[in-house]
């Protein structure tokens, strides 16, 4: 059982996704995702404190984390914990090692990833997009990241397409697209708490009530 939300920039789905799993008492899996590895990996805190949405600089990160932890998901040994040169395939392969493991262990709320089309055929699962009108996501980014307008519209609408090429590219999948989902949920009309609510009330209509896991483990 997973929940997958993708989300416009400024939708507010990593907060969703917070309520939702509390609510559920399942974990969530988002920017937490990283700093999870990278705790594996033995990495300091710096290593991963900027926190883009970009895919690329997700992959990037996830990639330094993982060739120290985990060198089998490379195509050579990893000499001295060095992070090979990596084509932007190869990190897309990683990444989908990683949501893969999460879907595996269940009962999580996984934001992004492109995790819809890598979990596609996963049976347990409901596929969320979170949308919300374009001044209001501006307005949530400006706020978020304290940004004047102008520079904060530039930010939403250069993630957005970068995450619609994403998809496109290695998935052949368009983004936009509501059949990609099992429901596309407006923000900005039905709040954050109604939103919750509906996806919470779904999740409840399946059956999937209850049941809380615990973080996983840190390895030492």
């Amino acid at each position: 059982m997973i929940i997958t939300i993708s989300r416009q920039y400024g939708a507010g789905g990593s907060e969703v996704a917070r309520r939702v799993a509390a609510a559920l008492g399942w974990r969530v899996v988002d920017n937490e995702l990283v700093d999870e590895v990278a705790a594996r990996a033995g990495l300091p805190p710096a290593d991963v404190a900027e926190r883009e949405e970009r895919v690329p600089s997700f992959a990037e990160r996830l990639a330094r984390t993982l060739a120290a932890s985990t060198p089998e998901l490379f195509a050579a040994p990893v000499p001295g914990g060095t992070v090979p040169k990596l084509q932007e395939t190869d990190l897309v392969r990683i990444t989908e090692t990683v949501v893969a493991e999460v879907a595996a262990k269940g009962r999580a709320v996984l934001v992004g990833r492109a995790a819809p089309a890598v979990l596609a055929r996963e049976r347990d699962s409901l596929h969320l997009q979170l949308v919300a009108p374009r001044a209001y996501r501006i307005q949530a980014a400006a706020e978020r990241l304290g940004l004047d307008p102008q520079r904060a519209e530039k930010v939403t609408d250069e993630t957005d397409s970068m995450r619609a090429r994403y998809l496109r590219q290695f998935y052949r999948r368009d983004w936009y697209d509501p059949v990609n989902y099992h429901m596309v949920l407006n923000t900005g009309a039905l709040g954050l708490d109604g939103v919750t609510e509906v996806i919470v009330g779904e999740a409840g209509r399946r059956g999937w009530m209850g049941g809380a896991v615990a973080p996983l483990p840190i390895r030492n």
